[in-house]
């Protein structure tokens, strides 16, 4: 009987040693994350992998929920992955969860948090100089609301703050990066489906009023620019934790360049 239990003991501590696939603990890690994780966090719990053989990894999972029809998915958002749940099952999601967090933004912080979106990084006069108005009051809220940050100070005489965008802001508008913001074309050409060409005329004479060139790095005028007191409720789902309010997210560093080893 105890040589029995000795041999049970010892196959236990074999199977510990026995090394687990990479991909499983890949899959591990998004499970028990909260939010988003990037190739560079990944390497720091897995060491022993090149950033090519993480990538494999990630995108095996990927075409295994997808080839398995699973109720959820691998996606990339705010520079990194996580996982989460198909659009098809949002409704019962929501009557199972039904705790949100109304974010009231007015009509000049969206027009604000849109310039520094566009723009990144910007200044105080600068989105002042944009909005034509002082943008003091617009900036500090969505600065209590998590949403920008300051990201350091400008070169040059003064050393103004620089304001940008955080993983926040990402994770709420479920962007990859920033460069997966929506072009001032493709936001003319969804007003003009919903509005009509009146709206697309309207938005193109904003762009125009607010100095803006006709380039690629314009600024979608997503609402008139003005210092209207009309208020939007942005509605946010959290992720489910036990946090009722929207924290402050760290400023978004730009995308590092790995190397496939």
């Amino acid at each position: 009987m105890h040589s029995e239990n000795i041999t049970n003991q010892m196959s236990k501590d074999d199977e510990a040693r026995v090394p687990l696939p990479s991909k499983s603990i890949l899959e591990a890690i998004l499970f028990a994350a909260s939010e988003p994780i990037s190739v560079k966090q990944f390497r720091y719990a897995l060491p022993g992998l090149s950033t090519r053989a993480i990538r494999k990894g990630l995108a095996e999972l990927r075409d295994d929920y997808e080839e398995l029809n699973r109720s959820f998915h691998l996606f990339e958002i705010a520079n990194g992955y996580q996982i989460c749940t198909r659009s098809a099952y949002s409704e019962w999601v929501k009557k199972f969860y039904t705790r949100q967090i109304n974010v009231t933004l007015s009509s000049p912080a969206l027009e604000t948090l849109s310039i520094v979106a566009y723009k990144q990084p910007v200044t105080r006069a600068e989105v002042a100089q944009i909005r034509g108005v002082n943008s003091d009051s617009a900036l500090n809220s969505l600065i209590e609301k998590g949403l920008v940050c300051i990201a350091g100070r400008k070169e040059g005489a003064g050393r103004s703050l620089l304001f940008s965008t955080t993983e926040a802001f990402l994770q709420q508008f479920g962007l990859k990066d920033i460069s997966k913001l929506p072009s001032l074309e493709e936001i003319e050409q969804l007003l003009e489906t919903s509005n009509g060409t009146e709206a697309a005329k309207t938005g193109a004479e904003a762009s125009e009023h607010a100095g803006l060139s006709q380039e690629k790095n314009r600024i979608p005028n997503i609402l008139p620019l003005s210092d209207s007191p009309e208020e939007v409720i942005v509605e946010i789902e959290p992720p489910l934790t036990e946090t009722d309010s929207l924290e402050a997210a760290p400023c978004i560093a730009a995308p590092e360049e790995e190397k496939a080893e």
